[in-house]
């Protein structure tokens, strides 16, 4: 049985709990993070140096970062979530590595700042929700005419892109209508295994 140690409500936590559910994987999930006050132990430095989460437990091997443990558990029984051939996991590869390098600084902003009245949004603040936006018309664009991210089927970059791409879907930002990136965020959130990735519904593989 794995143990992911995460809160719920972590995006990077919902990713791997996505891909889990989706696998039929049992598994045990532990509340983690800064407001359980556990991540800055030696204990759990121990196995995650960078204080954060997810962290997932397998027997002796401790994986973190959260696209790195989707590609690991894709090694195990998700091999359908991914490439069959190396071009082919490139095409799925690409848009984890999109997430973190292009949407995940402004997604970061906006989810700090959205909240704020307009007096304290700064224009730095601006600034990089203009760029979320640019890169969430790349997404949007992409998008036109498919249901997936890659290969015409569910992969661990729809698994990956997905609870975090909602939320910037649903931030209260300054943006244009993305109806290719919505009708996927739509079709997405419908899905039993991302349900209960976001605490919508229950678990029935989850100790």
């Amino acid at each position: 049985m794995y143990k992911l140690l995460g809160r719920q409500t972590s995006g990077n936590v919902q990713k791997v709990l996505f891909m889990l559910e989706e696998l039929g994987a049992r598994y045990k999930r532990e509340d983690y993070g800064r407001q359980f006050e556990n991540t800055q132990t030696a204990e759990y430095k121990s196995l995650n140096p960078t204080s954060k989460v997810p962290t997932l437990v397998d027997g002796d091997a401790v994986i973190w970062e959260s696209n790195t443990i989707l590609r690991y558990l894709a090694a195990f029984g998700g091999e359908h979530l991914t490439g069959a051939t190396p071009a082919e996991k490139t095409e799925v590869e690409r848009w984890m590595d999109f997430l973190l390098a292009a949407v995940n600084p402004g997604y970061l902003a906006a989810f700090k700042g959205a909240k704020l009245p307009p007096e304290e949004q700064t224009a730095e603040y601006k600034e990089q929700v203009r760029d979320l936006v640019a890169q969430l018309r790349i997404v949007d664009g992409h998008l036109e005419g498919k249901d997936f991210l890659a290969l015409g089927k569910l992969t661990i970059a729809d698994i990956a892109c997905a609870p975090i791409l909602k939320r910037c879907v649903d931030f209260k930002i300054e943006r244009p209508s993305l109806p290719n990136l919505e009708r996927w965020v739509a079709a997405i959130a419908k899905r039993s295994a991302f349900l209960v990735a976001t605490g919508a519904a229950q678990s029935t593989k989850a100790a």
